[in-house]
């Protein structure tokens, strides 16, 4: 099985995050504030068995103040879900947030066009034609777009089908490669220490490896690893990673703003 990370992007109240919970049966809000507002603050993580791929999901904020988030959640992504209401088509951060992944580099990817449900064939029709102007001359120009209702599960099935196609045309790297880990959360567990998370880019790592903290060049220890909360002796390219570190280094809870 090959592991890969999707993203999610799109404007606030889109549907990202009902979108993976259709996926996944996992709800990606799991901060208290998250749920009083309704809305995602902060990214998420969700797994998905496609046979084939085991993805690791990472479902990012749609709201303007927290495109820091967005942007640490979207680095180290292997394709992307760029999610639109049919009920509210292309707006201000589905335009910001493709042209972050854009700049990112990011080559693989899927439109999912959500709440379906709430409009008629006309709307939809309309929608997917703005979509289409939006991404011509981008990654996504030739991208499959699929019609989805989180509510009633219309085309959900699809696709997961959709999306092991694209995974099958992201490459394979092969040969040794320098682990790297662009860190999208760090903050400090009593008794433990320093943890941080990313989505693995490159190599590899095992339990007491020592790693650079990059760009400070300190070096620091691996005490143990996670992959979505179950622990393992190593993570590679394409999972989703915790790490908590021994060394000299400064622990940093990052925290969204409100």
């Amino acid at each position: 099985m090959r592991d890969l990370i999707l993203g999610t992007a799109g404007h606030i109240d889109h549907g990202k995050t009902a979108l993976v919970k259709a996926l996944t049966g996992i709800d990606c809000d799991r901060l208290p504030e998250e749920k009083a507002r309704g809305i995602t603050i902060d990214i998420g993580f969700a797994t998905l068995d496609l046979g084939e791929f085991r993805l690791g999901i990472v479902d990012v904020p749609g709201h303007e103040r927290f495109i820091k988030n967005m942007l640490a959640g979207a680095t180290g992504i292997d394709l992307v879900a760029l999610v639109v209401a049919a009920d509210d088509s292309v707006m201000p951060q589905t335009r910001e947030h493709l042209e972050i992944l854009c700049l990112l580099g990011l080559r693989y990817g899927l439109i999912v066009l959500t709440k379906c449900d709430l409009v008629d064939e006309t709307s939809l029709e309309v929608v997917e034609l703005e979509i289409r102007t939006l991404v011509q001359g981008t990654f996504l120009e030739d991208a499959p777009l699929l019609r989805t209702s989180a509510l009633n599960g219309e085309g959900i099935t699809e696709l997961k089908s959709a999306i092991t196609d694209i995974c099958r045309k992201v490459e394979h790297r092969g040969g040794t490669e320098w682990f790297r880990l662009p860190i999208d959360r760090a903050f400090t567990i009593q008794g433990h220490g320093t943890v941080v998370t990313g989505s693995v880019t490159s190599g590899s790592v095992k339990i007491d490896d020592e790693l650079d903290w990059l760009p400070r060049g300190d070096r620091v220890r691996v005490r143990s690893l996670q992959n979505h909360d179950i622990a393992v002796n190593e993570v590679h390219r394409g999972m989703r990673a915790a790490l908590n570190l021994a060394g000299f280094v400064d622990s940093l809870q990052t925290k969204a703003s409100v």
